[in-house]
């Protein structure tokens, strides 16, 4: 079993960046794909971005492609998302989930076993 606890949220104006972190406690980080997946008030939740257990592969939503960067660092037990360039549409609660390595890529919620309680990203001038 794995905690995660997203942090790094805040406002920020159009054009701005921000870092969030999603840090784990529990069973090795390694072993876990995550990925970050976004909500926005009466909107579906939406898969961002996803990194591998490896960190050897990545994947964006094409809505973030060129702006957002996901990274892990499993001595640190944490995996970032560096946002540049954010934009009104990018307000949402940010959430980084975790699933087994041999899952594979996925931006389905069901696919993903654990979760962190969200961190809220609100982008407005």
């Amino acid at each position: 079993q794995v905690q995660l606890v997203e942090s790094g949220g805040g406002l920020v104006q159009p054009g701005g960046s921000l870092r969030l972190s999603c840090a784990s406690s529990g069973y090795p980080l390694s072993y876990y794909g995550i990925a970050w997946f976004r909500q926005a008030p009466g909107k579906e939740r939406e898969g961002v971005s996803y990194i591998s257990h490896s960190g050897g592969s990545t994947n964006y939503a094409d809505s973030v492609k060129g702006r957002f960067t996901i990274s892990r660092d499993d001595a640190k037990s944490t995996v970032y998302l560096q946002m540049n360039s954010l934009k009104p549409e990018d307000t949402a609660s940010y959430y980084c989930a975790a699933r087994p390595y041999y899952g594979g890529s996925s931006f389905r919620s069901q696919d993903y076993i654990y979760w962190g309680q969200g961190t809220q990203v609100t982008v407005s001038s």
